[in-house]
């Protein structure tokens, strides 16, 4: 089976970088694939991707050099199971907040004995290999979103959960639930100091820890604070700087 270029960064301690799809196009997807990322996302909870877009989206990025992942809506099997079966190499999976809704996740990404996960993974066979079966439960990363207060006091519990690979920390939901206004740069003392404090408790448990991050230079940041994985934006925040600052340039200084 191809192995996960993500797991044998984290093994070396090599932090990865993430690019974030909510654009439904498969171009758009193989383009950013190219760009050097170590994985490309496609987003299906807020991004406007269906599923039928998504099977095409991870198609353009098995093209690529880029692991191709999926965030699912809602943690539900079914879902879990489709994206996998479509080629996601894994899986971060919003608005895990108890041991219970963790357990739920990994348990659909991992066949019997160790999980519930259904077997037909279709395109899963095409992309990692005729051996999907044998190797898929080592392979499949499973990232399980923090971004509850009841989440954070669980972590430790969630984190020894067996076969999560890791968390990915949602700064904005994060803020909401402990009464801020959404923010992807979060310069509340009380939430910037729980973002810290679960990186520091995932990289104790030796597991991964993700965040979503606003910018290039934010995602430098949380890497030098221990962050593993880091998205610098979605496609469409990196759309919209790019053509405001080539409109900037155009157009020149104005009287």
């Amino acid at each position: 089976m191809r192995p996960n270029r993500l797991k044998q960064l984290a093994a070396a301690g090599t932090p990865a970088v993430n690019a974030w799809l909510a654009i439904p196009s498969a171009y758009s997807a193989e383009v950013m694939g190219h760009q050097g990322f170590d994985s490309v996302t496609v987003d299906l909870q807020h991004g406007m991707v269906g599923f039928d877009a998504a099977v095409a989206m991870l198609q353009a990025i098995a093209s690529t050099p880029a692991v191709p992942l999926a965030r699912v809506s809602r943690n539900e099997p079914a879902l879990v199971m489709q994206l996998l079966d479509a080629g996601a190499y894994g899986i971060i999976c919003p608005m895990i907040s108890t041991v219970a809704e963790a357990e739920l996740f990994v348990s659909a990404c991992r066949y019997p004995p160790k999980g519930q996960r259904s077997f037909g993974p279709a395109r899963g066979l095409l992309y990692g290999g005729p051996d999907y079966f044998d190797h898929a439960d080592g392979e499949i990363l499973t990232l399980a979103m923090l971004e509850t207060a009841e989440a954070v006091a669980n972590a430790d519990a969630i984190l020894a959960v067996p076969g999560l690979d890791g968390i990915y920390v949602g700064p904005n939901d994060l803020s909401l639930a402990m009464g801020r206004r959404p923010s992807a740069e979060p310069d509340d003392p009380e939430v910037a100091g729980t973002i810290l404090s679960l990186c520091q408790t995932t990289r104790a448990a030796g597991r991964i820890a993700g965040i979503f991050c606003s910018s290039g230079e934010a995602a430098a940041r949380r890497i030098r604070e221990g962050f593993g994985l880091v998205t610098p934006g979605n496609d469409v925040g990196l759309l919209s700087k790019a053509s405001k600052a080539a409109i900037a340039a155009a157009r020149g200084p104005q009287p």
